[in-house]
């Protein structure tokens, strides 16, 4: 199992190389950095001031190595537009982005796992088609439009809830049920598939053979058997969730990380964007981290070979 995880943490540290080194070629490729991030009146004088102060004058390879020390160390910088650390914006808009996404994801899982089951033990039935008719149209919603028609009928025609902010839990209402609609889809059809290839398996049959509870035969021996592929999904879920969640924030006017990124990416505000990117990547990796950690307490096979054989 150590070495399991040691691999894993390896891949992870890996990964988050990758990442670091894309943000930070990224900014280079189209030159010199300065035309992007100085308004486009900006004198010759400012503008050589502003390469000097950043170290845009030296090789390539050494502003990568500042950079990479600057990652390590925490130190992003500070935002061109309210002079503030980087990284500290970001850290004051991630609760409000993890209470959205977090709440998304429950009513995802609570709602999406029943009726995942209910299409693999009713396969072929109506209530089988329902359900995967609602998965595909889950999945085939745009977010931005799912959320701007449920503005219009809530907040416009109806006037229930508020059409946008972080002000009580009733502002959480429509842009948690947008984020939820797609995640549900998708966790719908992962449990579905997954229960219909442990219902298919000798011992289930067996199970009913001997005269097995047909509850007991799908929740203890189905679902449990089928949660691991789906702890994977939920787990990868939420991930998707914390990037997928811009379009949503920015619909809502809810202050979380992507509304802060894309507030950045207009203002050119590119320190921030830096560190929004960062921090996302590390927390994905975190929760990647988290469900290997999972799978050793949930599969034996990891525990006692070290990895899937």
């Amino acid at each position: 199992m150590i070495s399991y995880l040691a691999k894993r943490l390896l891949q992870a540290l890996l990964v988050l190389l990758g990442v670091m080194t894309l943000v930070f070629f990224l900014l280079h490729l189209s030159g010199d950095p300065t035309q992007l991030l100085l308004p486009m009146d900006a004198s010759a004088e400012e503008r050589a001031a502003f390469r000097l102060r950043m170290g845009f004058n030296d090789p390539l390879p050494l502003q990568y190595i500042r950079f990479a020390f600057d990652v390590i160390t925490g130190n992003l910088g500070f935002s061109y537009r309210h002079s503030e650390p980087a990284v500290r914006m970001v850290l004051d808009h991630l609760p409000a982005t993890f209470q959205l996404t977090g709440t998304a994801l429950l009513i995802a899982t609570f709602l999406a796992v029943p009726i995942g089951v209910i299409a693999a033990v009713k396969r072929g039935s109506a209530l089988d088609s329902i359900a995967m008719g609602f998965a595909l149209l889950g999945q085939a919603m745009p977010v931005y439009w799912l959320g701007l028609m449920l503005i219009l009928l809530f907040s416009v025609q109806l006037q229930w809830l508020p059409s946008g902010g972080r002000s009580g839990w009733e502002t959480l209402i429509m842009p948690a049920a947008t984020l939820a609609v797609f995640s549900m889809a998708r966790i719908a059809r992962m449990t579905r598939s997954g229960m219909l290839d442990v219902l298919s398996q000798d011992y289930i049959r067996t199970a009913r053979a001997v005269g097995i509870p047909t509850q007991t035969i799908i929740f203890k021996f189905g679902l449990r058997n089928a949660a691991i592929p789906l702890i994977t999904v939920i787990g990868l879920e939420f991930g998707v969730l914390l990037g997928g969640a811009v379009i949503t924030e920015t619909i809502f006017a809810w202050p979380g990380v992507g509304r802060l990124a894309v507030d950045s990416i207009f203002a050119r505000d590119y320190p921030v964007v830096q560190a929004v990117v960062l921090v996302l990547a590390s927390i994905f990796v975190l929760i990647n981290i988290t469900i290997d950690v999972l799978y050793t307490y949930m599969d034996p096979r990891i525990r006692e070979g070290g990895g899937f054989k």
